[in-house]
């Protein structure tokens, strides 16, 4: 997602996230946590805390934490010294030293091991850093700002994070709304997106069909705004037609939002009439709502959203037949 634009939306909770980046951004904090589920826009939230404060003429270093294996974070974030182990050839400044006077994005923070979280609290709180092998420490500057998909808190109780680095963390949390809780967004970021796509491949789509329009009001958006501007470049490429139709969606899209409407008593099609709610409707509702977001914080993975949500496998698969999720 292209972070030029800024936060794209109008619904109340993009408002409260746009105040706090502006307060965030300008403040002296050393340390800022952002939740979210996968495609929310955690980094574009980083990149615009940083661009947004004094230290945005500064580097802005974006880390993955889930893609570098564990034997190899530490010297990625702190550095070496010459001989510190094999293949350790001459000196070498960490991510977090290139980042000084800037900032240094941790995604996926969940997933860094407990030695490691330990170091990052050092770091954290003296604002000195030791490369490896080294003895002796450097002092740097650097905002640290961190994301996860998951409920930190869980992972304290589980005995996967650190408690003194969450209340580290915890002292200023964003959290990024999915797109399904920010209803008329939807079609914010789609007009947003159909004009910047528009501009790439050098023809418009004017907008939706109303059928097309009922399924992007009503879809979960697991993948949130990436599957959002993902689904809309592939009409781009593959489709000709200015206005997008309901053949132009992927079938379980469409097979997801209408079999919601076969398993719900009392309410009709897409584009029909307001459903009328009951107790087993709004049970439903809830606790597929519950399924999808365990699901999408898991990328998909049925043990872990299972374990999340403290079920069985067995038994979520049983409920993910039942309310008709993919």
């Amino acid at each position: 997602m292209a972070y030029e634009a800024g936060l794209i939306g109008e619904h109340g909770s993009i408002v409260e996230v746009r105040r706090l980046i502006d307060r965030v951004a300008k403040s002296a904090a050393r340390a800022v946590i952002v939740y979210g589920e996968t495609g929310t826009g955690k980094g574009l939230i980083a990149r615009l805390i940083h661009q947004q404060s004094p230290r945005a003429s500064q580097q802005f270093i974006d880390v993955n934490c889930a893609a570098i294996p564990d034997q190899l974070l530490e010297s990625e974030l702190f550095g070496h010294e010459k001989g510190a182990f094999t293949g350790a050839v001459a000196r070498k400044s960490g991510l977090i030293e290139a980042a000084n006077g800037g900032a240094i994005f941790l995604d996926e923070i969940r997933d860094m091991n407990l030695v490691m979280q330990a170091k990052l609290l050092t770091v954290l709180d003296t604002q000195r850093l030791r490369r490896v092998g080294a003895t002796d420490s450097v002092a740097i500057d650097v905002r640290f700002i961190a994301a996860t998909n998951r409920i930190l808190l869980s992972e304290v109780n589980a005995g996967r994070f650190r408690e003194d680095l969450y209340y580290r963390l915890q002292v200023v949390a964003i959290n990024m709304p999915p797109l399904r809780e920010r209803g008329d967004d939807v079609f914010v970021l789609t007009d947003h997106f159909l004009r910047r796509l528009s501009g790439r491949y050098n023809r418009v789509i004017r907008g939706l069909e109303p059928e097309v329009a009922e399924i992007f009001r009503r879809y979960a958006w697991p993948g949130n705004v990436r599957e959002l501007e993902n689904l809309l470049e592939r009409i781009f490429i593959l489709e000709d037609e200015d206005v997008i139709m309901l053949r132009h969606l992927p079938a379980r899209i469409v097979r997801e939002v209408q079999g919601a409407d076969r398993a719900q008593p009392g309410q009709g099609s897409v584009g029909g009439d307001e459903p009328r709610r009951n107790y087993h409707e709004a049970t439903a509702n809830y606790q597929a709502s519950l399924i999808r977001s365990a699901l999408a914080a898991a990328n998909g993975s049925v043990n872990e959203a299972a374990a999340e949500l403290g079920l069985s496998r067995h038994a979520l698969r049983h409920q993910m037949l039942k309310l008709s999720i993919d």
